[in-house]
């Protein structure tokens, strides 16, 4: 008797498994009601808030590979030479992505970087995967 009160159990709980599984199936439509179209969000909509903000340049004037030991070993004098010849161009980068290249100079006594080229996008990315 205690079998056929589990057959009975293992039914409805198949029983209840299938109507959940049906329902979760069945697809209702729905509408929307029409966007209508409004001015700029924001106050005003102006982006002069983005013109103002700040990002950080990284300018590479070239790289080098060491060992850990030679790493460990410089110090305050120690010359470190970089793969790039002094005439090639530095690359600016904002984030990862190259943009620019430019020639290095010195502006009241400061490094400073004289843009001789904009990349475009295409030479961004090509340029950015040779690194």
């Amino acid at each position: 008797m205690a079998e056929e009160a589990q057959a009975v159990e293992e039914q409805q709980d198949q029983q209840e498994d299938t109507a959940q599984a049906d329902a979760k199936q069945q697809a209702q439509s729905v509408e929307f009601s029409e966007a209508v179209e409004t001015g700029p969000a924001g106050a005003g909509g102006s982006i002069d808030i983005l013109l103002d903000m700040g990002v950080p340049i990284t300018v590479a004037i070239g790289e080098a590979e060491i060992s850990i030991q030679r790493l460990l070993q410089l110090g305050p004098g120690s010359v470190v030479k970089l793969e790039k010849s002094i005439d090639e161009p530095a690359d600016l980068y904002l984030k990862d992505a190259k943009f620019a290249t430019g020639k290095i100079v010195v502006v009241d006594g400061r490094f400073a970087v004289k843009i001789t080229q904009i990349l475009g996008l295409g030479d961004a990315a090509d340029k950015t995967a040779e690194v």
